[in-house]
């Protein structure tokens, strides 16, 4: 009798322990697969804000060589390509490539040197991020600077700028 009453605890006390088992591991599952997406999340964010700060030193090392079609690569080729600057809306690719060239190229004019920085990129979406920062130009003539906020789309052909909003320091 002793030995079925040790019988029935034992059978009684083997339910909760695999039940609590069966549980332990799947909260270990659980985590590790938010661990693993979290790390995924956070490699895509590395990558993304790595591809668009190539885009900006492309578009730097371009402005800086004097050429403004491989600093405009930077941007979206389309008409809805929309710059905003000193109260101005630019819309279309071309159209603002023709307002970086009349106030930089343009007689009397130079492009000098180029530099951004404190440059912030906050990712959107994984096709869409933010960048805010600083830009400045050195010329012969003295300096300009001021801020910007970007909005940066991927498509095929990668990374481009779709916003620009430009604001110069005063």
């Amino acid at each position: 009798m002793a030995a079925n009453k040790l019988l029935e605890v034992k059978r009684a006390m083997r339910l909760p322990t695999l039940w609590t088992t069966l549980l332990i591991f799947a909260l270990a599952a659980a985590a590790t697969g938010a661990a693993k997406h979290q790390r995924r999340k956070s490699d895509n964010a590395a990558a993304m804000t790595k591809a668009i700060l190539a885009v900006l030193d492309a578009q730097v090392a371009a402005w800086n060589r004097h050429d403004l079609e491989g600093f405009m690569a930077g941007y979206r080729n389309s008409e809805k390509l929309s710059f905003y600057s000193g109260g101005i809306k630019t819309s279309g690719w071309t159209t603002t490539l023709e307002r970086y060239r009349n106030r930089y190229q343009s007689e009397g004019r130079e492009m000098g040197h180029l530099e951004f920085g404190d440059l912030e990129v906050e990712p959107l979406g994984p096709d869409s991020a933010f960048v805010r920062g600083r830009w400045n130009v050195k010329m012969t003539s003295g300096e300009q600077g001021g801020l910007f906020t970007l909005i940066f789309r991927k498509f095929p052909d990668g990374w481009k700028i779709i916003h620009d909003h430009t604001s110069a320091s005063s």
